[in-house]
Formats: structure tokens, sequence, C-alpha cells
């Protein structure tokens, strides 16, 4: 209910609301039990917000991501004797410079989709390929996961693929109304006990991988108790600086100084000396116009670290939110401050026509339009994009399809394009990531569709980058899905030392001189064709030049007369340097052995004699530290026989193997297995996959056999 309240009340007057209505119904109970005043605990929507099971979190079940509710299990460090912990952690590092946030207005951007821990609370994925997803990492820098629980973890899923683009994730540390109130005073009894719960959160950014918290007490404080409140602020951000180079802490316009709930809008002092201890403010968003430039006044030097809240649900927020949010940005950046933007999930939540991929393309169009670009890559090599978004209709790897389930999996999005949202349709080819269509590896794909007539071209950008090159020989490679009149090459931008600039186009040969007026130098390709796929791959050297833009360039074959429908699937693009070429998908595996273990294994009666095998496969490299890949695709194969003795399993599966999922940490829990009654073991594999999209053949991957018998 709260939350159904919060779609179309400012915080400001739900907190008005909830006094007055606590101040009639203190007045009431003498006539009536106060649980006829209140709203059933099972709401329907306050269920959907929690979406945590209640289930033992110590013992085996399929891993979930969840909030911490309490002081007492914050303070007594029970999350890490979960079941659960270990499948939380984050292993994608942060791209680029960790070292702090760009000198420049920001954008931070704070989730809040239906309270929280939805689909995405599913460790390793779920089957709702309509769940909520954020593919636009390329416009901001800050990322917010947050609930209405007192300590907020992010999902291992949001953390790795906003790590993967070059975005900070924090959690949310929040107390409200009066049990806010209760905790605040528990919390801040003693400097050590603030000192303590401080040292506890910074525990969990470091150890689960994400990079900071949002602070928000929106609930009265004792006043005697504010040097203990901004003692827990400024130990929170020293003790995070130590453990985790660059990481955040901002502060929410919230509770004053002196122990008052009153939003201020603007960075004023009461609200500042707050400011002052940490890495920035999140204003509230209900500020008037010229809030902003005095809120810069007020910050001096550190303009670009105050955020003023923009609430796309609108809610009071100036301008309205909604399809009026380049409005309030237009307005912050004249002022050179930072944006924070509260509830994009507004598209998904309230279905914003036409579909949920066409709004929110469409939505954050309005954002790069005001705003700019704040993210480029690659930057460093290799370089591999699939497209994927981490939701489709099936699995595919090199063509072939593993699996035609529906699924859901934010960790599995790979490097996001820029595409360009057009909403009047003029141009003569479509460009959408198409997830129902043919995947090269995993489940995305760039779709071009249009007319295309005679030696018309058309080019649009996939990449904004920033790859400094060197003599070193680097191979560009892509794959392709389409007849033999609708042709794609890859158009690639440099610059050199003195800014000039040089366009290459990577395609196969009858583009060569039909292209020329266009000042285009042509690299021709060497085709490959895999399982319906045609693979181009080339090198070329650019000693000094510094690559700043990827390109589709879309083109019929030489003395083409075809009127029908141009279609094209782009199935990924990978750039190496040669060194990383030469390293082949095989030597993915280093000398050291593989141990794979089986833990918590149980077999338990299933349908029709059948039965469910359950159990959490771990494996390492024996005398090798932190050997983490960043995935590892989990098969199994059901056998009728106990032979243990080495065999190589088929490259391409046999009937009986089953892809299971996608691990980003090296474990997985096989849940619901089902194996019929003649098989006497099962063979689990895990294959390898490196960070340039290559893996391990799958007869040289780890393996373990579970033999049923006996358990």
């Amino acid at each position: 209910m709260r939350d159904l309240l919060r779609a179309y009340f400012s915080r400001r007057t739900l907190v008005y609301i909830y006094n007055l209505f606590f101040s009639i119904s203190r007045k009431l109970l003498t006539s009536f039990p106060l649980s006829l005043l209140m709203p059933e605990s099972n709401d329907g929507a306050d269920a959907e917000s929690e979406a945590v099971p209640l289930l033992d979190l110590s013992k085996p079940s399929l891993p979930i991501s969840f909030p911490i509710k309490s002081l007492k299990d914050l303070k007594s460090r029970s999350y890490f004797d979960s079941f659960h912990f270990q499948f939380n952690r984050s292993t994608v590092p942060l791209r680029g410079s960790s070292d702090g946030l760009p000198n420049r207005p920001r954008v931070l951007v704070c989730h809040d989709m239906k309270g929280g821990y939805v689909d995405d609370k599913w460790v390793q994925g779920c089957e709702n390929d309509a769940g909520f997803a954020i593919w636009h990492w390329y416009l901001m820098d800050v990322f917010v996961y947050f609930s209405h629980s007192l300590v907020t973890l992010p999902p291992p899923c949001w953390t790795n693929t906003a790590h993967r683009h070059g975005v900070k994730v924090l959690g949310t540390f929040i107390t409200e109304w009066d049990e806010g109130k209760a905790t605040c005073k528990e919390m801040l009894a003693t400097k050590e006990s603030a000192q303590m719960y401080a040292e506890r959160l910074a525990e969990l950014a470091t150890a689960l991988g994400f990079d900071g918290w949002l602070i928000n007490i929106e609930n009265e404080i004792d006043e005697e108790q504010i040097p203990n409140l901004k003692e827990f602020v400024s130990h929170l951000t020293k003790v995070l600086h130590i453990s985790t180079p660059g990481a955040l802490v901002i502060w929410y316009d919230s509770v004053t100084v002196r122990g008052d709930l009153q939003w201020q809008d603007q960075l004023t002092e009461l609200n500042k000396p707050f400011f002052d201890l940490c890495d920035g403010i999140f204003m509230n968003y209900t500020w008037k116009e010229n809030y902003p430039q005095l809120s810069a006044e007020v910050a001096g030097d550190r303009k670009f670290d105050v955020y003023m809240g923009i609430d796309v649900f609108g809610r009071g927020s100036f301008a309205g939110g909604q399809w009026n949010v380049n409005a309030a940005l237009d307005l912050l950046k004249r002022h050179n401050l930072s944006a924070a933007m509260f509830a994009p999930g507004w598209v998904y939540e309230t279905a914003q026509p036409p579909n949920f991929l066409t709004a929110q393309n469409k939505w954050w169009s309005l954002v790069e339009k005001s705003w700019g670009i704040v993210q480029t890559y690659p930057q460093v090599l290799p370089f591999y994009s699939d497209f994927n978004q981490g939701f489709g209709y099936h699995v595919s790897l090199e063509g072939r399809q593993l699996s035609d389930a529906p699924w859901y999996n934010i960790s599995c999005q790979s490097l996001q394009p820029l595409l360009e949202f057009n909403e009047d349709n003029k141009d003569i080819i479509q460009v959408t990531v198409d997830a129902r269509e043919s995947s090269f590896n995993g489940g995305g794909n760039i779709a071009f569709r249009g007319k295309l007539e005679g030696d018309t071209s058309f080019t649009t950008r996939l990449f904004k980058t920033h790859l400094q090159l060197s003599s070193s020989p680097i191979t560009v490679s892509y794959s392709v899905k389409s007849d033999e009149t609708s042709k794609i090459g890859i158009l690639l931008s440099f610059s050199s030392p003195s800014h000039e600039t040089k366009s290459i186009l990577v395609a196969p040969q009858e583009p060569i001189r039909r292209f020329d007026d266009l000042l285009l130098q042509c690299l021709t390709t060497s085709p490959q064709t895999v399982s319906e796929w045609t693979v181009h791959e080339t090198d070329l050297v650019m000693d000094g030049y510094t690559l700043t833009e990827i390109s589709a360039f879309c083109y019929r074959p030489e003395n083409s007369t075809k009127e029908a429908e141009y279609v094209a699937l782009l199935g990924h693009i990978s750039i190496k340097d040669h060194v990383q070429y030469q390293q082949k998908p095989e030597t993915l595996l280093p000398s050291s052995p593989w141990v794979i273990e089986a833990h918590d294994v149980e077999l338990v009666p299933g349908n029709s004699g059948s039965k469910i095998l359950r159990a959490k496969l771990e494996w390492r490299q024996k005398d090798v530290e932190d050997s983490v890949f960043p995935r590892y695709n989990v098969y199994a194969e059901k056998t009728k026989s106990t032979d243990v003795r080495p065999r190589k399993v088929l490259e391409k599966p046999r009937s009986e193997t089953v892809f299971l999922g996608v691990a980003h940490v090296p474990v997985y829990y096989v849940a619901e297995l089902v194996v019929e009654s003649e098989v006497k073991g099962v063979r689990f594999v895990v294959q390898t996959c490196g960070k340039d999209g290559s893996w391990c053949k799958l007869d040289d991957s780890p393996t373990l056999l579970v033999i049923l018998d006996g358990l």
C-alpha cells in the first residue's frame, strides 16, 4: 500500500498524512483496536515489493539476493553465514579508473523499481524474459539500488553489468517512519556503536564488490545524537575509502543537522554539515527553478558533488519528470550541477506505449539529447560485445542454440551499443536489438531492416570509443546472418595525435571501389561460415591513432537490382591485439588442473517414477589464487552407466546433455534437475568463457560425475 501511495504523492505529503493518521489513531485506540485501522501486513503490493520468499537462508535453495532488515542482523554479520552469500558477490571489476568520479557534472540513477528484489533477486536468473532492465549505461556515472529495507544490498547482476560499462554501484541504508527513529536511537546510542555499524556497512560493500552507500535518514533524530550521526557518516566514508579506493558515500537531503525531518531541496547550512563529511549529496526532488544556482554557490568547488533530484514519476519534481525529464536536466546542465534521476522504472511500471523496449529507448534518448554521452568504450583491449541485453528467448554459442527457453539474467548483459533513437522512423534502415531473432552468442543481436536501393549505403553508430592503439596489429572480427543481397561492414573511425581523422571500412571485397567517393579506405575480410552465420575477420595496424567510433555500414552487392526488404543480423563484434588473438580458446584452461566438487547433494522423489537432483557445484584451479573467469556455462549429461573412467564429452552436446545455465562466480546451484529412473549418474561440465568472447572446448572442460546410487 505504501508503495502504491508513493506513485501518486511526494514523500513530504506522505509523511504529513502518516503523522496525521497516527495522531488520530492514538485518540481512537480506546474505542477501536489499531489492527482495524492499519492495512493487512500481507497486502498484495507490499508482498510484491518485498519479493523475498520466506525461507531459511542458511539452508541450500535457489540463490537469491535479499536485504538486511534489522540492526540485529547487521551487527551479528549473519548475512555472511547464509547459503546465498557466495552467490551474491560481484566478480566484474569496475571498468576504467576506480580512483574517483570525473571532474564534470555527473548523472546518478536511482533504481527504485517496484520496491526492489523482483526478477533481479534470482542470482542465477529466471524465466521472465519481460523483466525490467536498463541498457543505457553510457548515459550515467553512478547507479543506486534502492528499496525500503534497512540495508539494501544490490543484486550482483546490477553490479556486474554496471561495472562492465564503467558505472559505480551503491547500496542504500535507509531509516524511516517511527521504526526508523527507534533504529537510529539504538544505532547512535554511542560514538562506538555508530562506528561499529558504519564498519559493518563498509565490510558488506567490500565483500560483495559494490562501490558504496546512499545514506537516507528519513526520520527525526534526537538532537543530542546528531554528533554520533555525523560520526557515522564520517567514519563510513573514511573506512570505505581505505577498503575500497574510489568508493562513494552520498547523503540524502532529509534530516537536518538539528535533527528535524525537513527536506531542504537545496544545499543549505542545515544539510551542508553532512555533505562536508562524505562524497556528495542527493538533493530532494521538489526544488524550485533558482535552487540549483543557489546550491552551486554554496557548494563552491564541490558543485559537481551536488546531485539535484529528479523524480521520474513527477510527484512535485521540477518540470514534472516523465516525458519532460529533459527540462530539469537542461537547467542543471546550465548551472554545472549533477543530476540524480529517481525511479526511471516509471517507463516499465506504467507500461508506457507502444511497448517497453521502444518506450525505454525513447525516454533515455531525452537524457542523451540533454546531457550527452558520459561513458565511452572500449578503452582497452580485448573488446567484445554480442549485444545481449540480459534477457531473451534462447541461448546460443557460436550460432548453435543451447536452449530455447525464455530467460532473464542482467549479469549476462554484454557491452551495450549506443544505438540512436529515431521516433519519426525516417531512416531507410531501422536498427534494433532483437532478442527474438537468432543469436551468434548469448541471446542478442542487432537487426537491420528496411529499404536499400542500388548503390545506396546506410551508416549508424554502434559504439563511441577511446581506444589508443600501438604498433601491435589488431584483429577485428564480426558475425553476420543475412542473404546474399544484404551486406554489413564495420566502419572504424580514428583520430591521429594531430587530430586528423581517418575512416576504415572492414567488409567483404565487393565494396572496395564503389565507395571511394566516401573517402573510405577499405580492408577486405576473410569470411568463414559457422552455423548459418558468416564470420568476417581482418588485421590492421594503426600505430599512434585512437579509435573513436565503431559503426555499422549497410549496403547491397554491386549491380544488385533486388527491391525486397534489406534484412541482416549482426551477431558480435570483437577487437583483439595480435597477442590476444593468438591465445586460442583451448588455452583458457591454464596448466594448473581444476577441482570440481558437489556439496549439499540431495535426491528426492519426482513425478512418474523420476527423481529430482539438487546439488551445489563448486570449482577452482589447484595452486592458482583468484582464477575467476567472467563467466561459466554449466551443463549436465545424464548417463545410464556408473563408469567413472575419464572420457571425452562431445563438442556438440548429445540429446542427453542439458544446458543448465550461467554462473559468474565459481559456484552454481542445481535446483530441480529431473532424472529418470534408468539414469545412474549425472556428469556435470563447467565451460569457462573469456572476456574476449572465447570459450573452452567442452572436451577440455572440467567435469564431475555424480553417482546417484546411495543418495
